[in-house]
Formats: structure tokens, C-alpha cells, sequence
């Protein structure tokens, strides 16, 4: 990642109040506060419109993706059965460049999807090198064999990010060696490790 994406993304994480990357948590240990000279004081109560912008904002930073994308994604979430909130967070938790990331084959979401766009990564053997491509449970993700032998999927291979990562969740079964995944079955919200207030989501759409 290049140093002003990442200063971008510390800064981003600021504003949201949110470590969205491993550079970003030790600026949070180092300044728990708001972007910009009045960071620290700025502690003015917010309008329930900006709170809700504010979640919105957060679940799109970190599936870093764009508002065209999670709109669709939440129309599709409100079809469904049960709550709109969780079946949200679900269906973006199915992306591929989401997976991979859990996996812990690239430490961010950014350079997850990045190793999908450059055609890395496999679905049950085919190469699929779209982000958004929605894995079914018992589907197997998989770093494409010609590319194992890079560099950054031999650091993944060796457990590197698993320090930075949270805990690999239930619905996914891992084989980090092989540099292989599993989509088990669907996920459920409280597993997901995405900070958001889902409900405030739900709001901010059906405004």
C-alpha cells in the first residue's frame, strides 16, 4: 500500500473512530481522538443524522467499498427474511475479497481485493477476479497454485498476519498452509468481526 493510500486510511480511520488497518491500530494506541487540529475537542453532540451517516460510513470503510455497492446490497438484504441489519452485514460477509481477508491471506482489505483483481485467487478451481462475486457455503477459496510461490502469499502461508487479524471465524475453515478456504456456511452477524451499529444502517437507508 502506498504511504499516502495509508495516510489516507489512518486519517479515515480517525474520523470513523475505527482501526481499519494494522498501521491505523497503533495510531489509535498512540492518539485515541478525531483527525485535525481540534481533534481533541471536538466532542460536540452529533444529530441523529450524522450518527447514522457515521455507521454507514464505517460498514462501507471497512468493506471498502463504494455507496452504489452497499446500497444494492442493502435493497437485497431488505428482501430477504428477518432482520435488514444482519442479513446486511451477512451478504457483504460473503464477498470474496472479504473472505480472502478472513482467511488470512492478505492482511488488508485493500490488498485482498487487490490479490483477487490480479487474478490470484480461485472459486472451486476457476480463477474469479471480481471483489463483489458473493462465495455459497461449501464453496472453496483457494490462492491460484502459480502465484503460492510470490512473496506476499508466502508470508500469508506462514501465519504473518494472523497477528493482526482477528481470530479466524466459525464459518470459515481454513488450511493456511495450502493457502486454502472454506466457506462452511453462511455467517451470522454476531460472528462477523465488522464494528457497526446495524440497526443505525437500516435507519440511514430507510430515511
Amino acid at each position: 500500500m502506498s504511504s499516502s493510500r495509508s495516510r489516507r486510511q489512518v486519517r479515515l480511520s480517525r474520523a470513523l473512530g475505527i482501526p481499519l488497518t494494522p498501521k491505523a491500530v497503533r495510531y489509535f494506541e498512540k492518539r485515541p481522538y478525531g483527525p485535525g487540529e481540534h481533534g481533541r475537542a471536538r466532542r460536540r453532540t452529533e444529530s441523529d443524522y450524522a450518527v447514522r451517516l457515521k455507521e454507514k460510513q464505517r460498514l462501507r470503510a471497512q468493506y471498502g467499498i463504494r455507496e452504489a455497492q452497499l446500497q444494492k446490497v442493502f435493497e437485497e438484504a431488505r428482501r430477504e427474511k428477518g432482520m435488514t441489519g444482519e442479513s446486511l452485514v451477512e451478504l457483504l460477509e460473503m464477498r470474496l475479497d472479504a473472505l480472502v481477508l478472513r482467511a488470512g491471506f492478505a492482511r488488508t482489505i485493500a490488498q485482498a481485493r487487490q490479490s483477487v483483481v490480479h487474478r490470484h485467487i480461485m472459486v472451486d478451481g476457476k480463477v474469479v477476479d471480481r471483489p463483489s462475486f458473493r462465495v455459497k457455503p461449501g464453496q472453496t477459496i483457494q490462492v491460484r497454485p502459480r502465484s503460492q510461490v510470490m512473496v506476499p502469499f508466502q508470508v500469508a502461508a506462514a501465519g504473518t498476519h494472523r497477528d493482526v487479524l482477528p481470530p479466524v471465524p466459525e464459518y470459515l475453515s481454513v488450511e493456511l498452509e495450502k493457502l486454502q478456504a472454506q466457506l462452511v456456511r453462511r455467517p451470522k452477524r454476531d460472528e462477523v468481526p465488522v464494528i457497526c451499529d446495524v440497526q443505525m444502517v437500516v435507519e440511514y437507508y430507510s430515511r
